[in-house]
C-alpha cells in the first residue's frame, strides 16, 4: 500500500486522511478486527495466505485506514486504486469489504445509526433528545422516466434533472460515527 498508518505522524495528518484522531482510530481497530473475523470467518493474514498474488492490504488496520481514507478523499475507484497501489476494481472491492466490516463493527459497539423509520412520529421520537438536527441535502442525476405518471413523481417542472435527497443526522454524530454511514435516505 502506498500509504500506511506509519506515514500519519501528526494529528492533522490523521484527521486529513481518516477524519479521526489517532486515538479514536486505535480505539476502533480492535472492534474492526473482531468484525472482520465475524464477517469472513478468518482474519486477514489467514485470508491473504490463500491468494496467489501480492496482497496490497495485509491487515485489518490497513483495511480500516483504506476504507476511512476512501470516504474522506472521495476519489473515483481508479484514482483510489492509483493512490493505494491497486487497480480500480480491487479498490472498489476493498472499499465494499471495508464498509461491510465497519458497519458490523459499529452495530456491535452500539454506534451504528438508525437507518430507517416506519413513521414521522418514530423519527421525531428518536431525535427528540437532540437540540439540533443537521440536514445534509444532495442532488443526484436521474434518467427521465418515459411514463408521464412516473415523471410527476420525480420532477416538479423545473429544468433540473436531479432528484433531491436529504440525509439527517444529529449534531454530535460526526464525533460518534463516520459521516458517510450516517445518511438516512428519505423515501
Amino acid at each position: 500500500m502506498n500509504f500506511s498508518v506509519d506515514n500519519l505522524t501528526t494529528e492533522r495528518k490523521w484527521r486529513a486522511a481518516t477524519g479521526f484522531s489517532q486515538e479514536r482510530f486505535n480505539q476502533l481497530v480492535p472492534h474492526f478486527k473482531v468484525a472482520y473475523f465475524r464477517v469472513n470467518g478468518v482474519d486477514m493474514t489467514e485470508r491473504g495466505a490463500f491468494i496467489p498474488h501480492e496482497v496490497v492490504i495485509k491487515t485489518e488496520e490497513e483495511l480500516l485506514l483504506f476504507t476511512l481514507f476512501s470516504f474522506k478523499a472521495n476519489l473515483t475507484y481508479d484514482l483510489l486504486g492509483l493512490v493505494s497501489g491497486m487497480n480500480g476494481s480491487n479498490a472498489k472491492r476493498n472499499q465494499e469489504l471495508g464498509i461491510t466490516v465497519l458497519k458490523d463493527a459499529l452495530a456491535q459497539t452500539g454506534h451504528a445509526p438508525k437507518r430507517e423509520f416506519a413513521s414521522v412520529a418514530e423519527f421525531e421520537t428518536y431525535f427528540q433528545a437532540y437540540e439540533t438536527l443537521l440536514v445534509d441535502g444532495t442532488e443526484q442525476r436521474k434518467q427521465r422516466p418515459g411514463n408521464k405518471e412516473a415523471q410527476k413523481d420525480c420532477y416538479s417542472g423545473k429544468k433540473s434533472q436531479c432528484v433531491k435527497r436529504a440525509g439527517y443526522f444529529w449534531q454530535d454524530a460526526l464525533d460518534r460515527v463516520y459521516q458517510p454511514l450516517l445518511r438516512w435516505k428519505s423515501p
